[in-house]
């Protein structure tokens, strides 16, 4: 019996029970898990910006909103259809205010020449990114070139259109600055479509720029600029701002869409491209040739070489 009692006692000190002794975990807890616990929010949180981000990046933009088919040409038949209706239908209401004599011939003629094109402008997001929407698009400045031509060389008369169009009233007179404009649209809609900068700055320096600094110079020319008496400082100053501005407007407008971005380098640019547009236009040369043409032949130089 003394010899078994002495077997037991030992047993409390026994090697096989000291892993259960350090298993056990230690009185105090160890702070060293404390920043991993308060680094958990921070990286929920990025998750979710991440997540966030990523959301934002997979939105459609307002193109894909507005034409949701791609390069659908259904699509794209229909936006010309509504673009060219929509043209028609404005040349259509001012060759009745020129039947009716609501404005002066002239004030008219530039009232066209300012809203046709910058009108156009605004339907170019209904197009798809197809391959053929440009030139759908180009469609409706395209017929205005053929009736430019069919009326200029007398096939056709229409003494609205003539009225509303022309500086003295001749039909020959169609040849030339309603010609030329008409060309430069189809041009810009066709070759440099929505993604150029370079078509915002032709088409806005051309409708915008140089038909307000016909109507300011009419009305508030009185000092003329020393190397042409035709042109005034009012004119030509009207004619660099309303240019500007109207490309800086068109810049935000096409930005929204997704087309283009907009960046202050872009911005300078269409300064640079106004300005020149405006010195151009102010040479006798440019009485000479007519300014529809190098109104826009200036910017598309001065841009090509910025853009």
């Amino acid at each position: 019996m003394l010899s078994l009692g002495a077997h037991i006692s030992p047993l409390p000190s026994s090697p096989p029970h000291a892993p259960l002794l350090q298993s056990r975990p230690p009185p105090f807890p160890s702070r060293a898990p404390a920043p991993a616990a308060s680094s958990a929010p921070r990286l929920l949180c990025f998750r979710r910006v991440r997540r966030f981000a990523g959301e934002r990046s997979r939105r459609p933009t307002m193109a894909a909103v507005i034409s949701p088919d791609g390069s659908g040409l259904a699509h794209d038949l229909g936006s010309a259809a509504v673009t060219a209706g929509v043209a028609l239908a404005l040349l259509r209401f001012f060759e009745e205010l020129a039947k009716l004599g609501v404005f002066e011939q002239k004030l008219t003629r530039k009232l066209v020449h300012i809203t046709v094109g910058m009108v156009f402008l605004l339907f170019w997001p209904l197009f798809s990114s197809g391959k053929y929407a440009p030139f759908l698009a180009a469609l409706a400045p395209g017929v205005n070139i053929i009736r430019m031509l069919i009326l200029g060389s007398g096939v056709a008369k229409n003494e609205a259109m003539v009225k509303s169009m022309s500086r003295s009233g001749d039909y020959r007179e169609l040849l030339k600055g309603p010609l030329y404009y008409a060309t430069t649209i189809t041009f810009a809609t066709s070759v440099f479509w929505r993604n150029s900068p370079i078509a915002i700055a032709l088409i806005c320096n051309l409708c915008a720029g140089d038909g307000i600094a016909d109507v300011v110079g009419r009305r508030l020319g009185q000092k003329k600029l020393p190397y042409n008496p035709n042109k005034s400082y009012a004119g030509s100053i009207a004619m660099a701002v309303a240019g500007f501005l109207a490309s800086i407007g068109y810049m935000h407008y096409f930005h929204t869409f997704g087309f283009i971005e907009e960046t202050w380098y872009m911005a300078l640019g269409f300064l640079a491209v106004s300005v020149a547009a405006t010195l151009v236009e102010s040479l006798p040369i440019s009485s000479e040739l007519d300014d529809n043409l190098t109104v826009p032949l200036t910017s598309f130089l001065v841009g090509s070489l910025l853009f």
